[in-house]
């Protein structure tokens, strides 16, 4: 079966594709031994996603977006969720300026390029709602009126999957905002050596040069959404997407909407990989971080979702 022809895809500018391997490089330099889960991340900006990282404490989830941060030169903020945190914390407030005689609104931490939402599950439904709002629609709307979000807008948080205690789990349909979830987990034997012979991250981190810019990054957003899908591919797309709705242990598979970020996520991998053109390898390499959060297993005795979503990769064949 023919997926693609290299022939009929869009070639990326050479200089635009040395600065993103560039990035890709540094960026492992920080978070080392990790190169799949930071291709994904990557993924996630060049699609147009957000991020979603669910690990313990300490394995690298604020170092990744700092390094992020730094070496594609995004304006950065951090927000550290906890219960008491108002949504007027996040967006920002309108404060009535006396000289003026008018009220006059002062943006919050929201409007940055890159912010890292850390431990997003310790807010309140009412702030999560308040962030997610704003991760879906690129603007926050403030006493009638609306207020876009800088460009590009990419929201990396963070959640402690065991210590649960006072946290307020994300529904189902907040985590679908995410357009992947992932888990850094410890660092192999090897990694865990340098990280411990080399300099400290954060003083790492504040020597890194950018290697891109919010210009290039949006240029490459749009070349992400023109990578070639044969209606090949789009046939295992959905013969994938089609089998999360029928699996007797999935209750609730795929919507449209996750569909959607499913090819957009194989594209930008494919950008990845140096193809302007789509592969069933790159729907493979993303699909488990794009279904896994969002399956609804059936009940008791059905497997984890991302078992199931690993499981769905091993059914579905590539026709």
């Amino acid at each position: 079966m023919t997926h693609a022809s290299p022939d009929t895809a869009v070639t990326l500018d050479a200089a635009l594709s040395t600065s993103l391997d560039r990035a890709v490089a540094q960026v492992n330099s920080v978070v080392l031994g990790k190169p799949a889960q930071i291709r994904l991340a990557f993924a996630s900006i060049l699609a147009g996603g957000h991020l979603l990282i669910e690990d313990l404490p300490g394995v690298g989830k604020t170092t990744l977006a700092h390094a992020l941060a730094a070496t594609l030169d995004l304006s950065f903020q951090r927000i550290q969720f906890t219960s008491d945190l108002l949504p007027s914390d996040i967006i920002g407030v309108s404060i009535f300026e006396r000289d003026r005689n008018r009220f006059e609104f002062h943006p919050g931490p929201l409007f940055a390029q890159l912010l890292l939402a850390d431990e997003i599950n310790r807010a309140t439904p009412k702030t999560q709602s308040a962030l997610l709002e704003a991760m879906a629609e690129q603007q926050v709307t403030v006493d009638g009126r609306s207020h876009t979000l800088p460009a590009p807008f990419f929201v990396v948080a963070t959640q402690n999957p065991l210590d649960l205690a006072g946290t307020y789990p994300l529904p189902d349909s907040q985590l679908d905002r995410f357009m992947l979830r992932i888990s850094l987990d410890y660092p192999s034997r090897e990694a865990e050596r340098a990280l411990l012979t080399a300099p400290d991250r954060q003083q790492l981190i504040s020597t890194l040069a950018p290697c891109m810019d919010a210009n290039q990054i949006v240029a490459l957003r749009k070349h992400s959404a023109s990578v070639l899908a044969s209606p090949a591919l789009i046939d295992y797309l959905q013969a994938l997407i089609g089998a999360t709705r029928a699996h007797p242990e999935i209750r609730v598979g795929l919507s449209p909407r996750a569909g959607i970020a499913l090819l957009a996520a194989a594209r930008a991998h494919a950008v990845l990989s140096g193809r302007g053109y789509c592969l069933p390898e790159d729907v493979q390499a993303v699909f488990v971080p794009v279904a896994g959060h969002r399956l609804t297993p059936a009940g008791h005795g059905s497997r984890d979702r991302e078992t199931l979503a690993r499981a769905l990769l091993t059914d579905v064949a590539v026709r």
